[in-house]
């Protein structure tokens, strides 16, 4: 054994599990594991801060197995995760710690699939659960007791979990347990609603923190791009040629630009495949495995569906559209870099987003340097490398197997060996500029990276107060929109963000269609689609932001 595994060797691990450690190659553990293993043997309630990328799934997966009783068929640790992306992930990394012990199975319940087989495969004994909240209390109205054995409680990505309005959810769980049991909550960040759930269901939890926002980005390359929102498409075309990945994932926000951008890599030649919330289950398990072993290059997704994607193959991320928080940065280029491996990252900012590339470098503490696009002598280099590379092994014994047939082809033809060289490489590359000045027609516009001059800061008096706030007349209506009230507001943790993306997630509209929002502190007002949106309001009828009822209305303004 080497002495790398004798880090993990030295938790006293069952021996299967350290067997399948070896097996797996993980060497050194990570921080959050050399914490949190410890302190989840031992029984302990633990309460752990750390992004994702950090190595937290074996943090908790290694120990709570270490607990497992396989001779015992019946349900006893449940892991509640927020998609069923990192359901399947979770689930995976399980199965692949507890490939050597005898007995133990784990079962994935979340939605979309079956509820039949994932209820039978828990009555017949799976000792593992890792399940999405709303699928788990699905089977909870269908049996009460079906936790009732469950003495270890694992809530992986709590924050997201509440951002997605689960809280309800988790407190029907909660009472659908064991009191005694062994409660870890995992989150990235620890707002007070998190601290709310540990005070009421967590027992004198111990506290691990691992400092990631620049540990868990620090091993990947980090770049931004200004460019205009409607030159995107090329924008991104012409970092591929220069860009040397493997595989590569982009994100934007709508389920729509997921299915425009990966057209429009389809029809340049590249391998690449949607991944968004309307797609079937199957279908995205089989994008994810066409990723991991070589049949796709190149996933265009929304932030959703890519929670929990971990392919070692990524060696890029690009973010063509702005993430909505630094958070959400964060768990992006997480997707590359993993474990220690390098990555890239490159950001996409059109000219009203760069207060926001401020935020993101405050808040991970790092600088995301500028590059430009790369100019056409820059594409033109990259496409004759390429092109010199998929000829240079065919050259070796071309003239001697190919030789007679080039003479006679000339001869028939009436044209020199090079006029018909050139005509070969015309086909071969399909049409493809190859000269500067052709390429150059290909380019995007790109803005004035100046910053803009400085705002005059307002005085304590140019601001207006809460009251103000609350009075001030709302917005003029853009054509075609209807004004919507909730009574949800600021003073109840609700952020812009929040009603976007649960209008998004729930009413299946683009980004586009979707007007201002306005968040005042008792209420807040929304403009969406005037056209069909009676159908809309009931389709968001039980949608919960924060935990709490939308309760969305058309406002009326007499």
């Amino acid at each position: 054994m080497t002495q790398e595994t004798g880090g993990f060797a030295a938790f006293n691990l069952n021996p299967n599990i350290l067997a399948a450690i070896i097996a797996t190659g993980y060497e050194e553990p990570s921080a959050i594991q050399q914490q949190s293993i410890p302190i989840i043997m031992a029984g302990h309630d633990m309460i752990g801060q750390a992004q994702t990328g950090t190595g937290k799934t074996a943090a908790f997966a290694l120990p709570i197995l270490h607990r497992i009783d396989p001779a015992k068929r019946e349900p006893q640790a449940l892991i509640l995760a927020p998609t069923r992306e990192l359901a399947l992930q979770v689930a995976t990394a399980f199965e692949t710690y507890s490939k050597q012990m005898p007995g133990v199975t784990v079962v994935a319940v979340y939605g979309g699939a079956p509820m039949g087989p994932q209820l039978k495969a828990i009555r017949n004994g799976a000792q593992i659960v890792v399940a999405t909240p709303g699928r788990l209390c699905d089977h909870l109205r269908r049996d009460e007791k079906v936790l009732a054995t469950v003495n270890h409680l694992v809530l992986d990505e709590a924050d997201e979990m509440l951002k997605l309005g689960f809280m309800d959810d988790l407190e029907v769980i909660f009472k659908a347990m064991p009191a005694t049991r062994q409660t870890v909550l995992f989150s990235a960040t620890l707002p007070q609603s998190i601290r709310a759930i540990a005070e009421r269901h967590l027992r004198d939890p111990q506290h691990v923190k691992i400092q990631t926002k620049t540990q868990t980005v620090t091993a990947i390359e980090q770049a931004h791009l200004l460019v205009h929102a409607d030159q995107k498409t090329s924008a991104v075309l012409s970092l591929l040629e220069v860009e040397d990945f493997d595989a590569l994932i982009m994100f934007v926000r709508t389920k729509q630009a997921t299915l425009d951008l990966a057209s429009a890599l389809e029809a340049k030649g590249y391998k690449a495949a949607a991944l968004n919330g309307d797609i079937a289950q199957n279908q995205r398990e089989r994008v994810i495995d066409s990723l991991k072993d070589g049949r796709l290059d190149i996933v265009v997704a929304t932030d959703v569906a890519a929670r929990g994607l971990d392919v070692p193959r990524i060696t890029h991320v690009f973010n063509v559209d702005m993430p909505y928080d630094p958070e959400s940065y964060v768990h992006r280029i997480g997707r590359t870099g993993r474990a220690g491996r390098e990555g890239r990252a490159l950001l996409l900012v059109t000219p009203r987003e760069r207060r926001m590339l401020q935020v993101i470098e405050r808040v991970t503490g790092q600088k995301v340097a500028e590059v430009r696009l790369p100019d056409s002598q820059a594409v033109l280099d990259a496409r004759i490398k390429k092109l010199t590379n998929s000829l240079a092994p065919l050259v070796a014994d071309a003239e001697a197997s190919h030789g007679d047939l080039l003479d006679r082809l000339t001869a028939d033809i009436g044209c020199t060996p090079r006029a018909l060289a050139a005509a070969l490489l015309r086909k071969a590359t399909n049409g493809q500029a190859l000269t500067l000045a052709a390429i150059e027609k290909e380019r995007p516009l790109v803005p004035n990276s100046a910053p803009r001059g400085d705002r005059p800061d307002r005085s304590s008096g140019d601001r207006p107060d809460r009251g103000d706030r609350e009075r001030r007349a709302p917005m003029p209506l853009a054509e075609g929109r209807a004004r919507c009230r909730t009574a949800l507001g600021a003073r109840d943790g609700i952020a812009a963000k929040n009603l976007l993306g649960a209008i998004l997630n729930e009413g299946g509209l683009a980004r586009e269609a979707i007007g201002r929002i306005q968040v005042r502190d008792s209420f807040s007002l929304v403009e969406l689609p005037e056209d069909g949106l009676e159908r809309l309001l009931a389709k968001l009828k039980d949608t919960r932001v924060a935990g709490k009822q939308l309760k969305l209305r058309r406002y009326r303004e007499d």
